[in-house]
């Protein structure tokens, strides 16, 4: 029994988490804290924001949370990023790719801008940021029991069609889970893992504003009668960082207490 004791630690364990200063990605930034991960970095556009989500949890926390803020919704900026962060770091263990955009408009009248904007954030900086780090990542896996990960934040909608408008969001998260199967495939032999996990309903800004801050509707069509928590995905992040998942890659985990399971094709 004793070799078993370990296997969901996270404890010295360096993150970078985009998007991780408010909704989903502040939950996942807690879990990582509280379950010991050395350092969590945590980047998002709104510096302020970032800068006072990180000293919070470095003082309620062992570990330290350290802030980069970055708007990465240019390659250019993507690149630029990168490069800051080697400048701190030669390694990195958990890369968590959250950060993501939502545009919500009618079909007649949805924009060019609305389309774009949610594909470079969702899908493309996605991507070039695992491109730049994945040599930091290749530097950590010295250890071929627990090699380092990359977990990518799809969504539900990628897996079912969403009642709300939002086109370029479900086919971005869609893009989102089958990226991670070819990254998975591409990165085994470095070796670094890759997983999705496609959250259902969770109180964040982004699904709080399409329902007005008001979850009812949705906790009721919800088989588990409510929305997520942050036990709900700080559990699944940790689980997915740790050596209890090291011969799991390539998945993509709905986190929706059943919401995808059921008859109708509502996100809710």
């Amino acid at each position: 029994m004793g070799v078993l004791t370990d296997i969901f630690s996270v404890k010295g364990k360096t993150v970078l988490v985009t998007g991780g200063s408010r909704g989903i990605g502040k939950l996942i930034v807690e879990g990582y804290m509280a379950f010991g991960a050395k350092k969590v970095y945590i980047t998002s556009r709104k510096a302020d924001v970032c800068d006072e989500v990180a000293k919070a949890f470095s003082k309620t926390y062992v570990g330290d949370c350290i802030s980069l803020p970055k708007d990465l919704s240019t390659y250019e900026a993507v690149q630029g990023f990168c490069e800051d962060f080697k400048r701190n770091e030669k390694y990195l263990d958990i890369l968590v790719n959250n950060a993501g955009f939502a545009w919500g408009e009618g079909f007649d009248s949805f924009p060019e801008i609305g389309f774009d904007k949610v594909m470079n954030l969702n899908v493309k900086t996605l991507f070039f940021l695992t491109q730049g780090l994945a040599g930091l990542l290749e530097k950590s896996s010295k250890n071929q029991d627990d090699p380092s990960r990359v977990i990518n934040i799809g969504s539900i909608d990628g897996l079912n069609v969403s009642a709300i408008p939002n086109y370029t969001y479900g086919a971005s998260k869609a893009a989102v889970h089958h990226l991670t199967r070819i990254l998975a495939k591409e990165l085994v032999s470095k070796p670094i893992l890759v997983n999705a996990i496609a959250p259902g309903p969770f109180k964040s800004e982004m699904l709080g504003k399409a329902l007005d801050h008001n979850y009812e509707v949705v906790e009721k069509a919800n088989p588990r009668g409510r929305v997520g928590s942050l036990e709900d995905m700080a559990g699944l992040c940790v689980f997915l960082s740790s050596r209890a998942s090291a011969y799991l890659t390539g998945a993509v985990i709905a986190c929706d207490g059943g919401a995808s399971t059921l008859a109708s094709n509502s996100m809710i």
